[in-house]
Order: C-alpha cells, then structure tokens, then sequence
C-alpha cells in the first residue's frame, strides 16, 4: 500500500506538532524506511559478487539524503554537474559515481573528469570524439528499441532519445577498444515506476545476452552490466509492492548461468531511486479554502511547484486528513493548489473524509521526484524538506525558497552586445 505502515506510525502522531513549528508546506522524509529499504536490497542480491546500488540523485537531490546513501554503501548515478557536485560533497570519488548523461556538453565531461573522475556511461556512438580524454572504463547505454517494450512512464524504446541502437552496440566498443579503453560496461533503462518483477528479470536476460554477443564479436569481457532504475512503489492502496526477493532469486540465477556458460560472470549494478526513498516521502500541506461551484475543492497552501507527477502523468497519489481516518462521512475533493493552471491538481474527484479549513492533509510517497521537480511558475516557491531521523527528532534539511530567491538571477553586471550588422 502507499507509504509504509511503519513511517505512518511515526509520523502521524507528531506531525501536527511538526506542522505548528515549522510551518506549512513541507517535505519531510524518513531515515528509518530509507535505511531499511537499502539494507533488504543489499540483502536480496548479495549472491550476485560485487553488487552495487548507484542512487539515482535526480530522485531526492538532497545532501542528508545522500549521505545515509554513502553510509550505505551506495555510489551515485548522475547526469548533470550540480548532480557530480552533491555526490562528491558527501565525499563520493571516482568509480561510485556513474555519470550517464545525454546531450552532453564538453564542459560536463571536463567536469566529469575532475576529481579522480567517474563512470562515464555514454549515450551515443558520436561521444566517442568528444570526450576530451577516454578513460579506460567505458559503458554504453543500449536501447534494445523493438526487442522490447516500455511502459508508459518510459515511453516505446524506439521513440526514445536514449541510448545506442542493437546494430550499434558492437561498433560502440569496438571504437572504444580502438581508442584505447580496457575495461568495458553495459547499461540499459527501458522501465520506470515496473511493478512486475518479471520486467526486471527479463532486462537482466538481455543484457547478459548482448554482453555474450559483444564478447563474441570483440572477444572484450565486461566487468559489469547495469539493469538500469525503474523498480515500481505501489502509489494505490490497492496495487501490490513490487515482489523483490522474487525477482533477486531469478537475477541471481541468470547470473549463474552466465557464469557457467562463460567462465566468468559481470558484475551487477543497478541505479534505482524512486524504489530507495518514494515511499518514505509525504508532502504535508493546509487546507485553506473551500471553494463550492460545479465541483467541491480544497484548496491547499501547496501547489505543483511542490509536486508535479498528478499534473505531469495523472499519477495518483493518496492523501491522509490529519485526525481524520476514523471519520464516517466522506465527500469527493478535488485538492488542488493555487497556480493559474488547471491541471494544478493533488487529486480529483477524490472520496476523502469531510475536510474543513485549517485540517493537515499528507501526500503520500513524495520521496522521490516531488521536491526535485519543482519549479517556480507563478512565482510559487519551493517549500522547505525535513527529515525525521531514527531517534524521533525532525531535522530541516532544506529551507523554503524565499522571494530573495526568485529574483536572485535578476542580480547581475549588466552586459549590453550589439553584433556588427551583416549586408
């Protein structure tokens, strides 16, 4: 079910309290679940030798966040400098970080360079000559396109912008050997938000598959193959949580095959996000009006700029009326926010108990990509993240945005340029 049972125990009694001290909206995540969570994955896929979980940072780009990731053992996915820059604060170096961008600039690979370096997972063929300097570590991120189907957060493979194509993918490393790299990975991303383990196991199954015919082709052995993120969270009450220890066993077994069947076997990582700190999100936010026309809406101190996935994907997720579950009478919500947008919307048409002004509702699994995807239309800012940590004290990790924060781009040295008129 959304949210865990075990973070709703925790929070709910106390976040009144919470909300009265530091306002509202916020953030506020759970150490608890996050270490949890990361501790079973590790569990579950500890027969696989050297495994390895790479944040995927563009989920909950915080730096507390991270750093319970670096205790756990986990290198970071990255695709961006300010992305590097947070990986390497938490004290992340060289091969802990994967950095796997698109449309990347010389710049981010210059940067990418710096400070004993990174994975550098490449995108496209044409790459290749425009890495300043190649490391000896190279991988690619191959799009099965046809071979295979995504879902509908991912899109179709073949109208993907990702990724080298099947009739690439050897002549991605063979230049890449030519151009003196030693060491070789192969990654891939074709899910997001897959709720079905066997989705995953089957990745597993191609890629070890296009390793075994690259290997045959070039006679290169790879030292890992990684099955991308996309491991699903139940955001509905009714959807089943993804059945990992399942999907472990049969990963696991693919891998021994492999090894069997070649002598030796990759390494595996995978670079899940929403999975580590979805669930063990909330957004809490006030109802602040009541608004009766065509529909009955609440409106909330909060708006998409805070959580955009309803707007973004129509993704549900549920809400909790603070002091409220036990309630008899229901009424069906619209909970939306105050942008000049229609689709500002947290849920629609949504049986809840009978809200009134000042009641705290909590949005479940905002762990990953709520906060992260924010942005500042309207003039609406960002609010503030918290952490409750395994002690039962609440931390801010994250100040709200302030209107000194707005205009802070409008402070600059002013620059006039008139180019020299042609004809």
């Amino acid at each position: 079910m959304p949210m865990s049972n075990d973070f709703k125990s925790r929070l709910q009694p106390v976040v009144a309290e919470i909300a009265a001290h530091y306002g509202t909206p916020f953030h506020i995540y759970d150490e608890v679940g996050i270490r949890e969570t990361g501790e079973a994955l590790k569990s579950a896929f500890s027969s696989i030798d050297g495994f390895q979980e790479y944040y995927a940072v563009k989920a909950l780009p915080n730096p507390q966040i991270l750093k319970i990731m670096h205790e756990l053992g986990f290198g970071f996915d990255c695709s961006s400098i300010p992305e590097l820059i947070l990986s390497r604060g938490v004290g992340a170096r060289g091969e802990q970080i994967m950095f796997t961008s698109n449309n990347t600039t010389t710049e981010e690979f210059d940067f990418a360079a710096q400070e004993g370096g990174c994975i550098l997972n490449l995108d496209d063929l044409s790459l290749l000559d425009k890495v300043p300097q190649l490391p000896e570590l190279v991988c690619f991120r191959y799009n099965p396109g046809p071979r295979r189907t995504g879902n509908i957060i991912i899109g179709n493979p073949v109208e993907a912008k990702y990724g080298v194509t099947h009739d690439q993918v050897v002549e991605a490393y063979r230049q890449a050997r030519d151009k003196g790299a030693t060491r070789f990975g192969l990654h891939t991303m074709v899910a997001s938000n897959e709720l079905d383990y066997t989705y995953m196991v089957e990745t597993a199954r191609m890629l070890l598959a296009v390793a075994g015919e690259v290997e045959s082709a070039l006679g290169i052995r790879f030292e890992f193959v990684n099955i991308g993120g996309g491991f699903g969270i139940p955001y509905r009450p009714d959807q089943q949580a993804l059945d990992l220890p399942q999907m472990a066993r049969e990963i696991t077994a693919l891998f021994a095959e492999y090894k069997a069947e070649h002598g030796y076997v990759p390494k595996m990582v995978m670079e899940s996000g929403r999975y580590m700190t979805g669930p063990h999100g909330a957004l809490v936010t006030r109802a602040i009006n009541l608004k009766q026309t065509y529909r009955d809406y609440v409106g909330v101190d909060s708006c998409m700029s805070a959580l955009m996935r309803p707007a973004l994907y129509e993704a549900y997720h549920h809400i909790d009326v603070i002091g409220k579950a036990d309630q008899a009478a229901t009424k069906v919500y619209d909970v939306v926010g105050s942008l000049c947008e229609n689709n500002d919307k947290f849920a629609v048409q949504r049986e809840l108990p009978v809200i009134e002004e000042g009641d705290l509702l909590m949005i479940h699994d905002t762990g990953a990509h709520g906060h992260a995807m924010g942005f500042q239309y309207n003039g609406r800012l960002r609010p503030q993240e918290l952490l409750l940590r395994a002690n039962g004290s609440v931390e801010l990790i994250r100040r709200a945005e302030t209107n000194e924060d707005y205009f802070a781009t409008q402070n600059f040295v002013a620059d006039e340029f008139k180019p020299a008129r042609q004809g």
